[in-house]
């Protein structure tokens, strides 16, 4: 599937195609069909016309259909934006599979309003220089810029600041974020939601043992879990503590280097 969205893209963008690239769990060796997506970041030189996207989304379609659990999730962005690195980060095009409906019902629609900016883009560019699988076209360094420290930053933050309030509703993503996040802020490296999972039994407090392993079981086996709801709460709240006081430390370092 990797090689036919390839191979179909540079079908369909012809010469505006800079390069496709591999990011997320794909790339970082923890792809788990029945609860990854697969993760693509589109580049191209200059930005696409209506026709254009519509084509592509049409192809992007046809193949999200052929891939397990999330599908496909993709982002299209031009060049200019990568290097020098703009924040927060427009991009022209996106898709994931919560989007299908609104596609398929009202295609005109989706095209008209799909762009705009997006804070995730920061991460996923981090992802892409330090793990990232070039699939085709420039290679990563001639196309991504570095991504300050403070943008990455804001940009994992986002996502997660509203664990205390949605772990009960997605806890198998917001257990492994959050350690992740903070695994990052106390190690300063990039970690997979397996490699998250991991970092944290060796790092939190045992009490929080049991959620982690249980969110690494569906995550890395589909296992129909159940979460203990109010010990998911209690680690929501210690680890967005723990994030926003090495958020603290981390920016002040980042104002004293500069």
């Amino acid at each position: 599937m990797i090689e036919k969205f390839v191979s179909r893209s540079a079908e369909t963008l012809k010469e505006k195609l800079a390069g496709v690239y591999l990011h997320g769990s794909a790339a970082m060796g923890c792809y788990q069909p029945k609860k990854s997506d697969l993760d693509f970041m589109v580049v191209v030189n200059e930005n696409l016309t209506d026709a254009e996207k519509r084509e592509y989304m049409d192809m992007v379609i046809e193949l999200d259909a052929e891939v397990p659990a999330k599908g496909i999730e993709m982002s299209v962005v031009t060049k200019d934006v990568c290097d020098p690195f703009v924040y927060p980060t427009p991009f022209i095009l996106h898709y994931s599979r919560r989007h299908t409906e609104w596609y398929r019902t009202n295609p005109e629609d989706y095209i008209r309003k799909m762009n705009g900016t997006d804070k995730d883009l920061a991460a996923h560019f981090t992802v892409i220089r330090g793990r990232g699988i070039c699939l085709c076209g420039l290679p990563v360094d001639e196309v991504f810029g570095e991504v300050p420290e403070k943008d990455y930053l804001d940009s994992i933050w986002d996502d997660v600041s509203g664990a205390g309030e949605e772990i009960t509703d997605n806890p198998m993503y917001l257990i492994l974020n959050l350690t992740r996040v903070l695994g990052y802020l106390k190690e300063k490296e990039v970690l997979s939601k397996q490699e998250g999972g991991t970092w944290g039994l060796k790092n939190l407090p045992g009490k929080y043992h049991p959620l982690i392993l249980a969110a690494l079981d569906e995550y890395e086996n589909g296992a129909e879990v159940r979460y203990d709801a109010e010990l998911a709460r209690d680690y929501a709240a210690y680890m967005l503590r723990q994030i926003t006081r090495g958020q603290i430390k981390g920016m002040h370092g980042v104002c004293k280097r500069l």
